[in-house]
């Protein structure tokens, strides 16, 4: 049994809290929000993000990140993008040396591009940070349906020991080494998701979806490249894993987004409407960053881009994706 912290209290991190619970470890969960902290004291549940996914009643809530990191064998970080740079900074006085942390946050950081480990590692530069990511919804992590999903760390015991704590019969977890890779896939599948959204919205069919998530994968797989991803990875559950189910599913915030976005409604109205932070929104300015600086041809990641950021309608972005001059599917062809 271990003693474990969740920083976040949004859906993930709930979803989360209640695996670690029924895997026999002590949960502590810490909010910024003090409202927060009196909703789940009062329903043991966030009855606003994940109703229905009820905590037991041993499980402690604070304010205080001290209390929150003091004396535990796992800080399991679940913020979102936007707010962990910050939140990583307040924790540091608090972590001890090689005090393990679990990164679960998505997304790579609009101004440096980093992956969410990285910014953590270098606010926090005493603690040993592994990452989990794969296909996994909130919504059916928190109903204990089978899920399977990748825990990447810097070396082999660190992987194997965060594996041991979340694996569960009902939450499989495999180990990696690339852990830029896969966040490079978690961050990026939410911008190809904004984009399989915008489709649904247009009214557009499975074929276009297909299409949408082939080709998207094929994106990450030439930035991965450049960025010496293991091909492994790409093709695995941070990678394709990942994108399918966030392109596909309802309970994809990023698609939901992309279909308000795709019957007209601006950036602005489809987050408020949501109501839940859209990392594709961040993720779509790094992607094109990214692809500029290296020089990849990401042409979805640039016309979600457009549409988010350069007010192209999305009907037009689609017709210019479509008109694009001919192309092998299999590069290098003589």
């Amino acid at each position: 049994m271990s003693s474990i912290t969740v920083i976040g209290t949004g859906s993930w991190g709930t979803a989360l809290a209640h695996l670690l619970c029924k895997n026999g470890h002590r949960l502590t969960m810490w909010s910024f929000f003090p409202e927060e902290i009196e909703m789940y004291r009062e329903h043991h549940q966030n009855t606003d993000k994940l109703p229905g996914v009820i905590l037991p009643d041993d499980v402690q809530y604070t304010n205080d990140l001290e209390e929150a990191c003091r004396d535990k064998d796992l800080l399991v970080v679940a913020v979102p993008s936007p707010v962990l740079r910050s939140t990583a900074a307040s924790m540091r006085p608090y972590v001890r040396d090689r005090q393990m942390i679990v990164n679960v946050t998505k997304g790579i950081e609009e101004t440096t591009l980093m992956t969410m480990s990285e910014i953590l590692e270098e606010e926090i530069p005493q603690a040993n940070v592994a990452i989990l990511s794969g296909p996994s919804h909130a919504e059916e992590v928190g109903r204990d349906l089978p899920t399977a999903i990748v825990a990447g760390a810097h070396d082999r015991e660190t992987a194997v020991t965060v594996q041991n704590i979340f694996m569960s019969s009902v939450f499989r977890v495999y180990t990696s080494p690339d852990m830029r890779g896969i966040q490079l896939g978690a961050a990026l599948k939410n911008v190809m998701a904004l984009a399989a959204g915008i489709a649904d919205g247009l009214g557009y069919g499975d074929n276009t979806k297909a299409a949408l998530i082939t080709r998207g994968c094929a994106e990450l797989a030439r930035l991965g490249k450049a960025l010496h991803v293991q091909e492994q990875t790409v093709y695995g559950l941070s990678g394709i894993g990942d994108l399918i189910v966030t392109c596909a599913s309802m309970h994809s915030r990023n698609r939901r987004a992309g279909i308000l976005i795709g019957q007209g409604h601006t950036m602005e109205e489809a987050m408020k409407e949501v109501h839940q932070i859209v990392e594709g929104v961040y993720s779509a300015k790094a992607g094109k960053t990214l692809a500029d600086r290296y020089g990849i041809d990401m042409p979805i990641i640039q016309a979600v881009h457009a549409v988010l950021f350069e007010n192209k309608p999305a009907a037009a972005a689609v017709y210019e994706l479509m008109q694009r001059v001919g192309k092998d599917e299999i590069e290098g062809w003589d």
